[in-house]
């Protein structure tokens, strides 16, 4: 076991290394690229680099070296003393969300190339019928039907005509399609012809990517398992060359280990793991945010948080409840529907770079357009020249001009200033100052939606919860939001500006596996259930044996699917693998209760899938020791600043956060200038620094 407690000679596992130093994260976002390096006492560096979205490993590349001269390393130096580096990158979202991925064909049932088009007829606002749905990632040309027909049994009704997927080869080589998606009905229960299928393209077309349904999301459910082939398949061949070049380079510059990424399940695979299927890196990113509350948890006082990460282009929301984050297996990037098991993340348009503008009927909007790394915010100085919530907080003295993000650049206030009097308060006739007041305004109610989104819609009040401001402008909105929504308290992360960056030093490796399961919820399940169960347990032990991890490494957790027979929609139950139904039952009973107000005693229960998330444990991140300060903070100096629409502006005492220490207290209003973010205290709210050294803002009223 290295001083980390991490691997990491062929794999993930821990194994003895004791000159391993550090453990590496990196978060590839829409604005910056963040990077996190933690010793082994703890001790944690963090940095900002602005990303290049025309290469993103280049941006990995010169964080690092950014990072070394830091620590006055060379890169070579730095990466040989790393045990761990893990990396996440929207690039497979981004590749979906632009549609440059590959040119995709499909091979379906004969009679059911349709079903991608057709979708489920759902639409999230049931009012918007006309509003169409984006194109499928396959036109319809190249969605080709071949000779065979599967029972919802499993059993054989009609063979595979071999000529059939021949010739639907032959059609998708003409077409000029680079990768192929096989998605034949009824294959969750006998995944036989896909097989086939697969064998007879390797054979006729060899080298050709391939995604079959089967592998990837065996559900019910044809236009799901369909979907998540079409989008594997589609962002495959953009994702996949990328890990491998960037795990090259790595390479190349000392790193020996095997890189590790992000999925949307919140934990990481090696890129061999990934490669197999690259969809489950569709929340890469954002997904990383589980490994940094699991961290902060204890620090915070609370288990149930709410989580606002405000990055530059998006804010995304996420929930822990009872120190568990809520996941999901449906995920909708655009209008595409993937089927794979990932951390329920609500993401809405509401970050640094958020464009505001007046239409025509002189209504002020805030996004959806943002201005990305490049050009940026006006007052980055890069060309840009639209008005964005970060020129709108630099205007209202919530941020400061000059130097930010470590120097990575200087916020210029005649720019910001410039930008939101020529698109904003010209065009409704106020002050530069009413302009940004409002823009900020409109989108700290967006943000605020999107938390009632997961929390009051959901049955969860607010009150209960601490909310979480992470990122690097969520401690700006962070005490805003949370008096709106009456959250007991506001915990701001000192490395809130890197907090997905930070989470991935602190993931697990993670598998999940999943099977279909029809059957009533009996006493006694029968031995095919169980036999059911213990081979998803031995895949997904296989698959972190594949990464080095020993049996004593892993742990196993078990859940079914439940609904009452006759519906649609099932709720997820943990269980263990003696199974007990009655307990089952009841813990089927009090969620179906607390999600829809009501349960039907006695009713009967129907199984619809089994899974297994199979866990290769690594160590955790320790919280560093810290001394309690008995002195008084002293600010740095003063500066007007908005508060809110009620109050308007006063002035506001500005304190640089490295001088902070435990136990120590401060009252608004008050900005606290750290690294990589800057944290906005109201006038009836105070802060207090935190025994890990963090920041928890709460009423004065509470603390009389």
């Amino acid at each position: 076991m290295s001083a980390l407690g991490v691997s990491l000679k062929s794999s993930a596992a821990a194994e003895p290394a004791a000159e391993f130093e550090y453990r590496i994260g990196i978060d590839i976002g829409g604005t910056f690229t963040d990077i996190v390096i933690v010793d082994r006492s703890g001790k944690v560096k963090a940095l900002k680099s602005l990303s290049t979205p025309a290469d993103p490993s280049a941006g990995v590349i010169d964080a690092i070296m950014l990072t070394a001269r830091q620590l006055d390393l060379s890169p070579r130096d730095l990466l040989g003393k790393c045990g761990l580096f893990v990396h996440g990158s929207t690039i497979a979202t981004n590749t979906l969300l632009e549609r440059k991925g590959a040119k995709v064909a499909m091979i379906t049932t004969d009679g059911f190339r349709d079903t991608l088009e057709i979708r489920r007829g759902l639409r999230v606002n049931p009012w918007d019928h006309r509003k169409p749905f984006p194109p499928p990632l396959v036109p319809r040309r190249l969605r080709l039907g071949v000779t065979e027909r599967m029972l919802s049994s499993g059993d054989v009704l009609q063979e595979l005509d071999v000529e059939s997927v021949r010739h639907a080869i032959g059609v998708a080589r003409e077409g000029g399609a680079n990768a192929l998606a096989v998605a034949l009905l009824n294959s969750y229960r006998n995944p036989s012809h896909e097989e086939k299928c697969r064998a007879l393209i390797e054979q006729e077309w060899p080298g050709v990517w391939i995604s079959c349904s089967s592998e990837l999301a065996p559900v019910i459910g044809e236009y799901e398992r369909g979907a998540t082939a079409v989008a594997d398949a589609y962002v495959g061949l953009k994702v996949v060359p990328y890990l491998r070049e960037l795990e090259g380079r790595l390479k190349e510059l000392g790193y020996d280990l095997p890189l590790l990424v992000v999925q949307s399940n919140g934990g990481v695979l090696n890129v061999e793991e990934i490669a197999r299927q690259p969809v489950r890196m569709a929340l890469s990113g954002p997904a990383a945010g589980v490994g940094a509350l699991q961290f902060y948890g204890a620090d915070t006082g609370s288990s149930n948080l709410v989580a606002i990460e405000v990055g530059g282009t998006s804010c995304d929301v996420t929930m822990m409840i009872d120190n568990v984050v809520a996941m999901t297996d449906q995920l909708d990037v655009d209008g595409h529907c993937i089927s794979t098991p990932s951390v329920e993340i609500h993401t809405v348009g509401a970050g640094g770079g958020t464009i505001g503008h007046v239409d025509t009927a002189g209504l002020m909007h805030a996004g959806p357009q943002g201005a990305g790394a490049r050009p940026g915010p006006a007052c980055y100085g890069k060309g840009g020249t639209k008005p964005t919530v970060t020129d709108a907080q630099l205007v209202l003295g919530r941020l400061a001009p000059g130097a930010y993000a470590g120097g990575a650049m200087v916020l210029d206030l005649q720019k910001a200033r410039d930008a939101i009097e020529a698109d904003l308060a010209r065009p409704l006739g106020i002050s530069i100052e009413q302009a940004a007041a409002g823009f900020i305004r409109l989108v700290e109610q967006t943000v605020l939606h999107a938390v009632e989104r997961v929390s009051l819609e959901r049955g969860y009040d607010p009150h209960r919860f601490t909310l979480v401001a992470a990122g690097g402008a969520g401690p700006l909105h962070g005490a805003s939001v949370a008096k709106a929504l009456g959250c007991a308290a506001v915990y701001v992360p000192r490395l809130a500006g890197v907090f997905c960056a930070f989470g991935m030093c602190n993931a697990d490796v993670r598998v999940d596996r999943i099977r279909s399961w029809s059957a009533r919820l009996a006493s006694d399940p029968g031995a095919p259930f169980a036999d059911a169960f213990s081979a998803l347990d031995r895949a997904a032990a296989e698959a972190l044996n594949r990464q080095g991890f020993a049996a004593d490494q892993i742990a196993l957790k078990r859940s079914v699917s439940l609904r009452y027979v006759g519906q649609q929609w099932p709720l997820e139950i943990d269980c263990d693998a003696a199974f007990d139904v009655a307990a089952v039952r009841e813990r089927f009973e009090q969620a179906y209760e607390f999600a829809f107000g009501h349960y039907v005693k006695d009713a009967e229960i129907e199984i619809s899938h089994l899974r297994v998330a199979g866990i290769g444990q690594l160590s955790k991140i320790k919280a560093p020791s810290l001394v309690y300060s008995d002195t008084r903070p002293v600010p740095k100096g003063k500066r007007p600043v908005w508060i809110d629409e009620a109050v308007g502006v006063l002035p506001a005492a500005v304190y640089d956060g490295t001088t902070l220490r435990p136990g120590h207290e401060i009252d608004g209003p008050a900005v606290v200038d750290e690294e990589t973010t800057t944290v906005f205290v109201s006038h009836d709210q105070k802060l207090r620094v935190t025994g890990s050294g963090n920041f928890m803002i709460v009423s004065k009223e509470s603390v009389r």
